[in-house]
């Protein structure tokens, strides 16, 4: 007997919609549009995803005139409310304020770059032959901390070492760390798949981070079952994957759970930090508070209650130096952007007083 496929109907909630964007669709006082998701981003295109099905959309002229910064176009994980205007594609009216926001500062740029939106997990991949790096993971926790995104650490390509090298690189990480998940995992043997797969719950949006070439797309298509994204053979040169990803894409589990697969990023580089550094190296934010002077800069100053513990060896020598150069790195993006705000603001008062004189002489 021939049995036909039940196909079932996508719901919001498994597109990763909560009740955070209840209020913020309703403020929006923009009326006959569908709620949908952005799943992937092309140049001045983006593909976006609703309970009726996929649809390329660009965004209005009006959004393209009033953006200010990057950060005012849509993202990969955004929510916004489209209008179809034919059977395949339509228009972004309006994008949703944003519960979460991946982000780092632009490579050569003093601008941040996004990542992603409305992120709940940050998968931080190293693998462990030639990537493995404990002030890179710092980077990424930190970025993901600030947003109040949970970070999970993923280890992989673990077929490639001993098992006392892992369980050492296991020891490190919680060394400097604490608690935190720690996933190994191998796509070759099959190995910690399964335990990650367990990890994954419907409707969460999970972000996997990392370089180029240490296997994160690999192990996407590992969690789909299926080869959907293209990956690299091995560099014989470097002995590492090759970059293959080029754009942000979204990936949806047939039990649940959305994975975003980005491309391998070069370049961390610090945001200005409002807790994230203090919240991943809360251990010495401790410690400064015991400083003599209010404003230490932990180098050299008497009375340091950092460098005393450095001293002593109560505090790791790697991350008291990882913590001075994320710290210097986001104090100066802060900076830099302060005044960036400053000029743009004297060139606002210069171009309206200059308006105002032309109208005069009319």
């Amino acid at each position: 007997m021939k049995t036909e496929k039940i196909e079932v109907k996508m719901k919001l909630e498994d597109l990763g919609y909560d009740p955070f964007f209840d209020s913020c669709a309703e403020k929006t006082g923009v009326e006959n549009c569908i709620l949908s998701r952005v799943i992937a981003e092309y140049k001045e295109t983006y593909k976006v995803k609703n309970t009726q099905g996929e649809y390329l959309a660009r965004i209005t002229g009006r959004h393209l005139f009033n953006a200010s910064s990057r950060e005012d176009y849509p993202a990969v994980g955004d929510w916004v409310l489209l209008t179809v205007t034919d059977g395949e594609r339509g228009v972004i009216e309006k994008v949703l304020p944003r519960k979460t926001l991946l982000r780092k500062k632009a490579s050569g740029k003093q601008e941040s770059q996004i990542i992603a939106a409305n992120i709940d997990v940050a998968f931080i991949v190293e693998s462990v032959d030639r990537d493995y790096n404990l002030n890179r993971f710092e980077r990424y926790v930190v970025l993901a901390k600030e947003e109040d995104i949970h970070p999970v650490i993923v280890l992989n390509k673990v077929d490639l070492i001993a098992e006392n090298e892992l369980n050492e690189m296991i020891r490190q990480i919680n060394g400097r760390f604490g608690k935190m998940e720690v996933f190994a995992v191998s796509s070759l043997i099959g190995q910690g798949l399964a335990t990650l797969k367990e990890f994954l719950v419907r409707g969460k949006t999970y972000c996997f981070l990392g370089s180029s070439g240490v296997g994160k797309s690999t192990l996407i298509n590992e969690l789909l079952g299926s080869e959907t994204i293209r990956t690299g053979d091995i560099s014989k040169r470097t002995g590492r994957g090759k970059h293959t990803t080029t754009t942000r894409e979204t990936y949806f589990l047939e039990k649940g759970g959305i994975l975003i697969d980005n491309p391998g990023m070069r370049e961390v580089g610090m945001v200005e930090s409002h807790g994230g550094i203090e919240d991943v190296f809360g251990e010495i934010s401790a410690l400064s508070g015991k400083c003599r002077f209010a404003d230490c800069t932990h180098r050299h100053e008497p009375g340091c209650a950092i460098l005393k513990a450095l001293e002593s060896d109560e505090l790791d020598k790697e991350k008291y130096l990882n913590y001075l150069k994320l710290k210097k790195e986001a104090d100066y993006y802060k900076m830099t952007s302060l005044e960036k705000r400053r000029k743009n603001q004297q060139f606002g008062r210069f171009k309206n007083k200059a308006l105002k004189q032309m109208k005069e002489f009319e």
